[in-house]
């Protein structure tokens, strides 16, 4: 009995003393670091984080403007009545450009257009643009020197990175409120109703709520990475916006030209899904642009592209849906030339196209 007793003293011993080497010598000096205050690391990335906030929103709330919007509405028992809406916009160039979503202006019906600035003025804008498929628009205001958000590269962004996202959530009330998470997915599609669909979005689970739409989604440098929509109805935790990149080129044509020239391809046309759905007809391929029409003179038209055309392809761009197409002709300018492959009864065509 001494014996055992003896042996398993010795054990432990042994034991503790193993405990204690593993401790400072096995596990990582991070494990203990503390700061210069005592603070321990986490709560050092904590406060590095609360930073990253702060100085984002000193930075980017200045270029955040409230847009109120009265239209009319027509109503066979009631006559015309007016309604009003509320929304967010952010300032691209200092003599006045403001980026919006189409439908915060009622995709250019509003009657009257007010925008909301940092420092308590108001003034009425003018719709310059607007795309209902893309779900971006560009008002204009008289007033001078503007604070101007920077536009970062909505391609560079991951999955993981950080988002902010600011606007007027659920009226004026909740002005310039800022909501925080990650980048939670790319190139989303979400379907809006039976016939539309939007394409290539940013997913975050920052709060994206009616009054919103229009703000900018930022990322940690304060750089307008995306234009949060709320058009996207989802659910807890799942709020999308249109990556910046699309919006600038007609950003810089504004900016340069004070006016936007759209690229016209010239084709009266409605996705293949659509199509199939309408008429019966089973078409060889899957998905793309069905072209009913080609408008006499235009750059389709002179480039062969004929009706019962399907668009698959713009440049090197995959084309599956209308607004795809819409987006991949934001990209290019008026003169410039690409090719466009089509499906023609189950053959790839390629065409050089001069639009």
């Amino acid at each position: 009995m001494g014996k055992g007793f003896v042996t398993g003293i010795i054990g432990a011993v042994i034991g503790s003393l193993l405990t204690i080497y593993t401790v400072f010598n096995v596990l990582p000096d991070s494990f203990f670091k503390q700061d210069s205050a005592g603070e321990t690391t986490k709560q050092t990335v904590v406060e590095s984080t609360e930073t990253v906030y702060k100085t984002v929103a000193k930075k980017a709330m200045p270029s955040v403007v409230g847009i109120t919007t009265v239209t009319v509405q027509q109503d066979f028992l009631f006559g015309n009545t007016e309604q009003s809406g509320v929304g967010t916009g952010v300032i691209v160039d200092s003599r006045g450009y403001i980026l919006t979503n189409a439908h915060v202006i009622a995709s250019g019906q509003a009657k009257d257009v007010t925008v909301l600035f940092y420092d308590g003025t108001k003034e009425e804008a003018k719709v310059l643009w607007y795309d209902s498929l893309l779900d971006l628009a560009i008002i204009k205001v008289e007033k001078q020197d503007l604070t101007v958000a920077e536009l970062g590269d909505s391609d560079s962004v991951e999955v993981g990175d950080l988002a902010i996202a600011i606007g007027n959530p659920l009226g004026l009330e909740f002005e310039r409120s800022m909501t925080q998470g990650i980048i939670s997915g790319l190139n989303r599609s979400i379907e809006i109703n039976q016939y539309e669909t939007m394409e290539n979005l940013i997913q975050t689970d920052a709060s994206i709520n009616p009054g919103n739409s229009g703000g900018p989604l930022l990322n940690s440098k304060g750089q307008v990475i995306g234009v949060n929509s709320a058009k996207i109805q989802s659910g807890e935790g799942l709020g999308f916006a249109i990556p910046i990149n699309i919006a600038k080129p007609i950003v810089t044509q504004f900016i340069e030209k004070g006016q936007f020239e759209k690229v016209v391809l010239g084709i009266q046309g409605v996705d293949v899904a659509r199509y199939e759905q309408a008429s019966g007809e089973d078409l060889s391929a899957d998905t793309g642009v069905y072209v009913l029409e080609t408008v006499a003179g235009s750059a389709a038209a002179k480039a062969g592209i004929k009706a019962g055309d399907v668009i698959v392809k713009i440049g090197k761009a995959d084309v599956k849906s209308m607004g795809n197409l819409v987006r991949e002709l934001y990209k290019l300018s008026p003169g410039e030339e690409t090719t466009v492959t089509v499906d023609r009864n189950g053959k790839t065509v390629e065409l050089n196209v001069k639009l």
